[in-house]
């Protein structure tokens, strides 16, 4: 007879896509975080969207700064999983080529969850210490930002300050995460990307569009 794990009665069938409880409990709080706010969502109020109890959802997350974390997280840990694909692709990639596919690549993520889980950066409870891990991850991102724009920049004598602009142009597409489905919210990531290549000096991204595409179409096998 088949064994159910315990800790998680449900109240009802079924209503969250995801192929655990885990990720279940994920998508709710995606959706109460982003519509009624951190500070306003309690685990009870995730619990009941899920359809679970709440001490069912303690068995996945301690506290609701777990749940938060983990959310944050799916937003930069597939861009960091990217960096090393990038940079070993074949044949090799320039440091031009790599920015703008992790640019359009970074983009895609953010533009394409259920919910607009980027918002929450701008949340004050990211000040939290209890929320490292996230801010830890997010740092490598941006340092590998900041490393591949220096070695452009080093090449087309625009100001070094320049550096931290695309980083910030791509985490800024969070703010038109509303943008209708459709072939312009499909072209942002790759607008954006152009501009990252632009501000750093390159003056022809177009150029590295068919690249960009190899390099993530290879990735994707």
């Amino acid at each position: 007879m088949p064994l159910t794990r315990a800790g998680r009665p449900r109240l009802q069938s079924q209503r969250r896509p995801g192929v655990t409880a885990r990720d279940e409990i994920l998508d709710a709080a995606g959706e109460l975080f982003t519509t009624q706010g951190y500070a306003a969502t309690s685990t009870r109020h995730i619990a009941e969207s899920v359809g679970i109890r709440q001490a069912s959802l303690y068995h996945y997350f301690k506290t609701k700064d777990d749940i938060l974390c983990a959310l944050l997280s799916q937003t930069v840990s597939p861009t960091l999983s990217i960096i090393p694909v990038l940079r070993d692709a074949e044949p090799v990639m320039t440091e031009a080529q790599q920015l703008h596919a992790l640019a359009v690549f970074d983009g895609r993520q953010l533009l394409s969850g259920r919910w607009n889980l980027g918002a929450l950066y701008l949340l004050p409870e990211l000040r939290d210490a209890r929320l490292e891990p996230f801010y830890s991850e997010r740092e490598r991102l941006r340092r590998h930002y900041l490393e591949l724009s220096a070695r452009i920049l080093a090449g087309t004598g625009i100001d070094p300050a320049a550096a931290d602009l695309p980083f910030r142009l791509v985490e800024s597409l969070v703010n038109v995460w509303s943008t209708p489905e459709g072939m312009a919210r499909q072209r942002l990531p790759g607008h954006v990307a152009d501009a990252c290549l632009r501000v750093l000096g390159i003056a022809d991204p177009a150029a590295l569009h068919d690249r960009t595409q190899e390099a993530l179409t290879a990735a994707n096998r």
